[in-house]
């Protein structure tokens, strides 16, 4: 759902911040999903996930037409996730009354801080008292399957503050929590702020420090750290992540989109106007990468590789042949010398250590290959 109230100083994924052409776009979302309805082989939906942008923005009424054009193109698996990403500011009483009374059960809500001065550091749309109340709000109106964002690695954010983020999630009994490193996007408002003087760089030993901060406080509170930005108590893994990083295929509708089918990529335009346009003339505004093996390799290298069951040597070995397979396990000798990587019963899994230069690991693990094709 590519629209926001206003734009924060971190973020460069697609959005506009005027809602002109929202009824436009929800229209043309259920003839996209028309005419991509042949893309998944597998027609049991698991999972569905309003993302964006700012979906909470969307009124239950819209997320309900969405949901049932969904279901007469595919069959809905009756156990499905629906997650509905959410800005603390839109949920008030009667917005999460409304939402009820949809299919959504499972709430993705953007906290990102509990202080009111980073709140603003970051130009959040909502604020302090917003991040605390719609959480009880979501969880007096019974919904029990809630992540929540926190953002760590900033300059205003210091120890005792980190400390106190997650804190206040434990408290709230939250059983999924999402946390990621303050990163610096071209063309951002905070790139722009840094290199005007306006806000100081950010510190990367700082990230470090907070990551492991994390790692071991949500630890010692029962969270499974199953991906690198994500953990989870009593087994509530996100349905629609894992399977994202176990390789399953997907179809991504709306501006920006992007969808996987095993064999090739394809994303759509990031221009509003655009997609509509295109969509309402029946074209598919999109690009597609075809994948080659060596491209399929890196991948499940890459999606696994984020999570606590890592990479499985006999899934490589069985796709993709015995010398590729030894081939990484050359490559991956100097990560497991210096304690970066486990080779454990035919996986190979991060460390701690490891998962603080995660990206580049990856990348060394990463089979180069130029054949791959674009349209």
């Amino acid at each position: 759902m590519p629209f926001c109230k206003q734009a924060c100083h971190y973020c460069d994924f697609h959005f506009s911040t005027s809602l002109k052409y929202k009824d436009e776009m929800l229209s043309m979302f259920q003839k996209e999903i028309e005419l991509r309805s042949n893309y998944l082989e597998d027609r049991n939906v698991k999972s569905i996930y309003f993302g964006g942008g700012t979906p909470s923005i969307l009124a239950a009424e819209d997320i309900s037409r969405l949901i049932d054009k969904v279901s007469k193109h595919f069959d809905i698996d009756p156990d499905v996730e629906i997650t509905l990403e959410a800005n603390p500011d839109d949920l008030h009483r009667e917005k999460v009354e409304q939402l009820r009374q949809t299919e959504v059960n499972r709430f993705s809500i953007g906290i990102q801080s509990f202080f009111e001065e980073d709140l603003r550091w970051m130009n959040r749309a909502h604020n302090q008292q917003e991040a605390e109340s719609c959480i009880m709000r979501v969880q007096d109106a019974g919904f029990e399957n809630i992540t929540c964002d926190l953002i760590y690695g900033y300059p205003l954010l210091t120890n005792a503050k980190w400390k106190s983020n997650m804190q206040k999630l434990v408290d709230f009994q939250i059983p999924h929590i999402s946390s990621y490193s303050m990163t610096v996007e071209k063309k951002t408002a905070l790139d722009h702020m840094i290199k005007t003087g306006k806000a100081p760089a950010i510190d990367s030993d700082q990230a470090a420090d907070h990551m492991l901060m994390l790692i071991d406080y949500l630890k010692n509170e029962g969270f499974e750290q199953y991906e690198i930005s994500n953990f989870a108590k009593n087994g509530m893994y996100a349905k629609h992540n894992t399977s994202y990083w176990k390789g399953k295929h997907y179809l991504g509708i709306g501006p920006s989109a992007h969808s996987f089918n095993g064999n090739s990529r394809s994303w759509n335009i990031a221009n509003n106007a655009k997609y509509i346009h295109d969509i309402s003339e029946n074209t598919l505004p999109l690009e597609t990468e075809n994948l080659s093996t060596h491209d399929r390799l890196n991948e499940y290298t890459m999606t696994s590789l984020r999570t606590m069951w890592g990479i499985n040597l006999v899934v490589v070995e069985d796709k993709f042949g015995t010398d590729v397979k030894n081939q990484l396990l050359k490559i991956a000798e100097e990560f497991i010398y210096n304690k970066q990587l486990t080779h454990l019963e035919n996986q190979l899994t991060l460390t701690d250590a490891g998962k603080l230069m995660a990206d580049h690991i990856m990348s060394e693990l990463f089979i180069v290959d130029d054949n791959s094709e674009y349209e």
